[in-house]
């Protein structure tokens, strides 16, 4: 099965927990042992399982980016100045792959999934879930 639903992003970067989604369209497939993957379309958008206690890890996770891939420094900005958007989403990646058991996302209790933005706001990123498995 595989779905896409989109996301709208109000900020340059945020992370944006898109868990509930992905967890309904897991249920949709009712596929009791697999696999689900998620995936965003685009070069500057990324895909990451992390805590969502609070904002805190989010907010160190682009303040972390920051630092280690800082704005205006690269070859790219002087095409369309978002170099550094294409370098944080290839360093996290387009997607991540979740085990389904008893027919729900393998999540430890603290784990979310996050639409990582890193060059928005944009009005529609678009995430790809495909859930394979044995029904």
């Amino acid at each position: 099965m595989q779905k896409i639903f989109t996301v709208s992003t109000k900020k340059r970067e945020e992370l944006i927990d898109i868990t509930a989604q992905v967890k309904q369209i897991v249920a949709q497939a009712k596929v009791p042992a697999g696999i689900v993957n998620i995936y965003v379309r685009g070069a500057t958008a990324a895909i990451m399982i992390q805590e969502n206690w609070d904002k805190s890890v989010q907010n160190d996770v682009v303040a972390l980016l920051g630092k280690l891939i800082p704005r205006g420094a690269w070859e790219h900005d002087r095409q369309d100045g978002n170099g550094d958007s294409h370098l944080k989403s290839g360093l996290i990646g387009p997607s991540a792959t979740i085990p389904v058991i008893d027919g729900e996302i393998g999540l430890s209790t603290w784990q979310n999934i996050f639409l990582c933005e890193f060059d928005g706001p944009r009005p529609r990123r678009e995430i790809a879930v495909t859930v394979l498995g044995a029904r």
